[in-house]
């Protein structure tokens, strides 16, 4: 396991201690439950980009008329 340091206002920070004392956890778990979903969120759009980048448009276009008219 790595250790990172990170500097954040002061606001922020106290705010960050406040989510995780509400949520029941430490800060430390808080950042990385924060951390793994701003990757998985980073991860799907690259996916998405990369389908996108390969796919058919007239294909695409066909499946989205078939469900306007569902």
């Amino acid at each position: 396991m790595s250790t990172l340091t990170i500097r954040l206002p002061d606001d922020t920070a106290e705010r960050l201690r406040s989510l995780a004392k509400a949520r029941g956890l430490s800060v430390n778990k808080l950042m990385e439950e924060l951390s793994t979903q701003a990757i998985a969120t980073f991860d799907a759009e690259n996916r998405f980009r990369a389908m996108a980048r390969h796919g058919n448009l007239d294909e695409a276009r066909r499946i989205l008329d078939r469900l306007d008219s569902a």
